[in-house]
């Protein structure tokens, strides 16, 4: 993937051809669609790339049950700026050739779309409009005093019972080594956040290989008061790219609050 540190995002406009209940596992086929559009371009690989993907996606919103032509909207991001104009070239053939498309269930037409633009100020307040998924490998159960009625062999998903600890630490870690991967540096930071303010947690149904699994999340706001330009630098990725795990499965998409 192409390491442009300019990046976009692009804000696509949905009608609906169907009456439709809205679908709470669409998570995995909207990935698919994402995907079905890289089709004979150079990123038509990256489904079988082994970890990171370097791109998220918002929900469907506003969320709920639609009827026919009524109008939704979608947000993709990368801190890839090739990745997403690569996206923009086949949202075009769509618009042009008024292709009908699915997500599960769910039926759309685009009616247009267009680029934004992610500008980064040294006070910012984000949200995460999706989950975002932590997981905390077993090596560090003793480290962050996680219960034992809650141990799992491998992992277990970080909930408001664990410790704050090792929810910033792992998001930290996670979000320092995408970075490094997808620029090919080796940075260390002692510090990110700042102010955390924890809203909810959220239990949602994903398909993964043909079998249906639980992902825990939670959603937060963060609140930064004075960043330096390396912080902002990694922020701005983190926004791009989604905060946390499984971004290119839609979670951990992150928006800037005005």
């Amino acid at each position: 993937m192409k390491k442009i540190k300019n990046s976009m995002r692009v804000l696509i406009k949905l009608e609906a051809m169907k009456d439709c209940e809205y679908d709470l596992k669409y998570f995995h086929k909207l990935q698919g669609f994402f995907y079905k559009l890289l089709i004979g371009t150079k990123f038509e690989n990256l489904h079988d790339k082994k970890g990171y993907k370097f791109f998220c996606f918002s929900n469907i919103f506003p969320i709920g049950n639609f009827k026919e032509g009524d109008e939704r909207n979608l947000i993709l991001s990368s801190p890839s700026k090739t990745f997403i104009f690569t996206i923009i070239e086949k949202l075009k053939e769509l618009v042009k050739f008024d292709k009908t498309i699915n997500i599960g269930e769910m039926q759309f037409k685009i009616k247009n779309f267009s680029p934004l633009n992610i500008k980064i100020n040294k006070n910012l307040r984000i949200i995460s409009a999706t989950p975002i998924i932590i997981r905390i490998p077993e090596r560090n159960y003793e480290k962050y005093n996680i219960p034992e009625k809650f141990r799992k062999k491998r992992y277990v998903y970080w909930r408001p019972e664990y410790s704050f600890e090792a929810f910033v630490k792992q998001l930290e870690e996670n979000l320092i080594k995408k970075y490094n991967e997808f620029y090919g540096t080796k940075l260390e930071i002692e510090r990110i956040f700042e102010i955390f303010k924890f809203k909810k947690s959220t239990v949602n149904h994903i398909i993964i290989n043909g079998e249906e699994q639980k992902l825990i999340g939670s959603i937060w706001e963060f609140y930064f008061s004075y960043l330096d330009k390396k912080q902002k630098e990694i922020l701005k990725f983190g926004i791009d790219c989604g905060f946390g795990e499984r971004n290119s499965l839609g979670f951990g998409f992150i928006n800037l609050i005005k």
